[in-house]
């Protein structure tokens, strides 16, 4: 008969295993969501962390459950990048800080870049995150539009539309230059502001030669 330390030891030996290869499966998917984002599928994360797609799916019943474990420290950061634009007390300035801010996020990681603007089933927490960062920036565009700065027209799913564009424009040249989002950011910042609005310096354009080779790899990739 087994002792009852010794079903005791196997017992944390077992969940230290569990714990392993939870943290394993983690690792792997924040490698590959951040090189290629969020269209890696569940089995190229089991192989990137060495385990079978048995134990993957013990662990991570959906591709949404995944994301939401993988992003949830980046999908705080994004609650928190509102809550320090709200407390700034310019919020012209809090708000282009904002959309800098968030646009610099999305270009560290692919992954991140589609989850901004993407919904998932099973990633209730993620979705939660994103409503609460979402209300806040309602109160931020309102603070903008107080001080003249911001244009009347602007609407909150202009941000959307700006994410979806930089996600774009990341995924194209971000292994080549971080000077194409830069320059994009730089152009939406002015397309939203009012005529004299003080403004962030605006980024160089990227250069030739890096857009060309960017335009390279994107060939390589649909002949691949």
């Amino acid at each position: 008969m087994v002792d009852s330390a010794s079903a005791r030891d196997a017992e944390g030996s077992l969940r230290a295993d569990a714990e392993r290869n939870r943290d394993r499966i983690l690792a792997a998917a924040r490698r590959l969501y951040a090189q290629h984002g969020l269209a890696v599928s569940m089995a190229a994360v089991a192989r990137e962390a060495g385990v079978g797609k048995a134990t993957l799916a013990r662990r991570f019943a959906s591709s949404g459950e995944l994301i939401a474990a993988v992003f949830a420290d980046r999908m705080h950061a994004y609650v928190d990048a509102t809550d320090v634009a709200l407390a700034d007390p310019d919020p012209w300035r809090g708000f282009t800080r904002y959309v800098e801010t968030i646009c610099a996020m999305q270009a560290a990681d692919r992954g991140f870049a589609d989850v901004l603007t993407t919904s998932f089933p099973g990633a209730a927490d993620l979705d939660a995150l994103r409503q609460r960062s979402f209300a806040g920036f309602l109160e931020l565009i309102r603070a903008a539009k107080a001080t003249g700065c911001l244009r009347a027209d602007f609407e909150s799913e202009d941000l959307f539309v700006a994410l979806v564009a930089n996600a774009g424009v990341v995924a194209a040249t971000a292994d080549v230059t971080d000077a194409a989002w830069r320059r994009l950011v730089g152009l939406l910042l002015r397309a939203f502001a009012t005529e004299g609005a003080p403004l962030p310096a605006f980024p160089a354009a990227p250069s030739s030669i890096d857009l060309e080779k960017a335009m390279a790899r994107r060939r390589e990739a649909n002949v691949d």
